[in-house]
């Protein structure tokens, strides 16, 4: 059984156990982010604490209630079963290292996991994820995490393929185009991270100012990803590599709601 044919049985499963109520996506985004018809209607969501725009509504019904402790070991033991016990000449080499063609960075939005969107096989894809999957530009001090990460990808794993991937309905990107003109924010961390993406933000309101705000995020999710793709560049040992023609780099966008996915080179 493969990755996504694992992910496919536990999803099915806990779809049908639970409540009957359809799972299918809907576009109820909106009704989540307005305020009440008590309240004035501003033109774009606000950013509320507690009632963030950067939360993005729920779309699939909750798992079977159980212990959370229960559920990862339930989960584990379906894995080994399925899917460790049944392959040891995938996991046995996996043992001694690993050797991954792609190095991806990804949304931390339960809904887009990449091995399970694109079906990597473990050893295939080293991943990075995080919110709006933003790769910053080069700073050893502010984001030490992120280059520690694109550092041992390109030097030590020696990937050949560096892929960004954002998606449809992203918070992330919500936050960025809801960000305030005159810079106040309502969060500790999420806005000062998304601000990476300003480039795309100002970009999209400046060629697309008539477009209703959810198609703006759209054409953000995009313009977000070329900006972490133009932010890659700015790394020594990735600018290296492409010169070098022993890396690429690929950006790419999932719908989930239409079920399909793009990818494009800068």
């Amino acid at each position: 059984m493969s990755t996504a044919a694992a992910q496919g049985w536990c999803l099915t499963s806990l779809a049908r156990a639970n409540s009957p109520r359809p799972t299918t996506l809907r576009p109820t985004a909106v009704s989540s982010l307005t305020p009440s018809s008590s309240s004035p209607s501003p033109s774009t969501p606000r950013l509320i604490r507690n009632s963030p725009v950067f939360a993005a509504p729920s779309t699939i019904a909750t798992a079977v209630e159980m212990e959370p402790v229960e559920r990862i070991k339930t989960g584990f033991e379906l894995f080994k079963k399925e899917f460790y016990d049944k392959k040891p000449d995938l996991f046995g080499p996996l043992a001694e290292g690993q050797s991954p063609k792609f190095m991806v960075f990804a949304c931390a939005d339960s809904r887009v996991c990449p091995s399970v969107v694109l079906n990597f096989q473990p050893g295939e894809a080293f991943t990075i994820r995080n919110i709006a999957n933003m790769v910053p530009p080069y700073d050893q001090t502010k984001y030490a995490g992120v280059g520690s990460a694109i550092e041992y990808a390109v030097i030590h794993l020696k990937v050949e393929n560096i892929v960004v991937i954002g998606h449809s309905r992203c918070g992330g990107i919500k936050g960025l185009m809801s960000l305030k003109d005159d810079g106040t924010t309502s969060t500790d961390f999420i806005e000062a991270w998304v601000k990476i993406g300003l480039p795309a933000r100002d970009k999209v309101k400046a060629q697309h100012a008539g477009l209703p705000f959810e198609d703006q995020c759209t054409l953000c999710e995009k313009e977000a990803v070329n900006v972490s793709l133009q932010n890659l560049l700015t790394y020594p040992f990735v600018k290296e590599g492409l010169a070098k023609k022993t890396l690429k780099l690929i950006g790419g966008h999932y719908d989930f709601v239409k079920g399909s996915f793009e990818t494009w080179e800068p």
